[in-house]
């Protein structure tokens, strides 16, 4: 019975006296082993243990936080460009003059025109207009009027379909006709003055190429008077022509106004 004992109690102090005799925890970390010093170059002040530098890190511009808010600064409005083109027009026209004795005569004939148009408020136009009378008094005689005329043309309202304008125009006119002389006859010739002429007109777009437009203008003209002596005159001239658009300018109706 004592030797079943010192058996059951020797086998409860093996393990503890095993445990006992561990030297090394588990936790405890293996420690580093070094090279002997002549393992080491033989070249002096060289040491082979230490370990190559780190690559140098790039360093990034820093980013605003997300939450930050920059509020843009508000720019004027910027102006739409502005190009000059042109538009050309072709019609008859039909000219009311003044003759001595007779009282009006119609001349009719053609109207041509150029147009550059900026689209601003004014343009210019050069205006050429021959008209004549193959045939006054029932005498054989003719009578016709040629006009130069240059000047400035006013914006009144426009949109997309419909414009309205006002010109004023001068230059010169030679008026060819007949005039009763002295002797109670009729005597021919000419007369080449200064002229002018101010009006309006309105014209309806056909489409993006042509258009169609009526003038009217009070023309200023010259020619002779019943005593043989030139005399300035007004006339009424109508105008109805087909436009041609060679281009399509930035009209102030279309600005918009761009916040940057």
């Amino acid at each position: 019975m004592r030797t079943v004992w010192k058996i059951a109690f020797s086998l409860l102090i093996l393990p503890v006296s095993v445990m006992a005799q561990d030297p090394t925890p588990p936790t405890q970390p293996t420690p580093l082993l070094q090279s002997s010093p002549s393992t080491n170059d033989s070249t002096p002040g060289l040491d082979t243990t230490t370990p190559p530098s780190p690559e140098p890190t790039p360093i990034l511009p820093a980013q605003p936080p997300a939450f930050i808010y920059f509020r843009p600064i508000k720019q004027p409005p910027i102006a739409p460009g502005h190009f000059t083109v042109f538009n050309l027009s072709a019609g008859y026209s039909v000219t009311n003059l003044a003759i001595p004795s007779s009282g009006r005569v119609a001349l009719t004939g053609m109207d041509v025109s150029v147009a550059a148009d900026s689209g601003r408020r004014i343009s210019a136009k050069l205006d050429l207009s021959y008209t004549r009378a193959p045939n006054v008094f029932n005498g054989g005689h003719r009578a016709d009027a040629f006009s130069y005329l240059f000047g400035p043309v006013f914006s009144v309202w426009n949109n997309n379909s419909l414009s309205t304008y006002a010109h004023v125009l001068a230059g010169g006119a030679r008026v060819t006709g007949t005039f009763p002389n002295a002797s109670g006859g009729l005597s021919a010739g000419h007369v080449h003055y200064p002229a002018w002429a101010f009006g309006g007109s309105a014209e309806y777009r056909l489409s993006p190429a042509f258009g169609f437009r009526v003038t009217i203008d009070c023309l200023h003209t010259h020619f002779f008077n019943s005593a043989g002596a030139p005399r300035g005159q007004n006339d009424i001239r109508v105008v109805n022509s087909i436009v041609y658009y060679l281009g399509e300018p930035v009209r102030p109706r279309d600005r918009r106004r761009l916040l940057l």
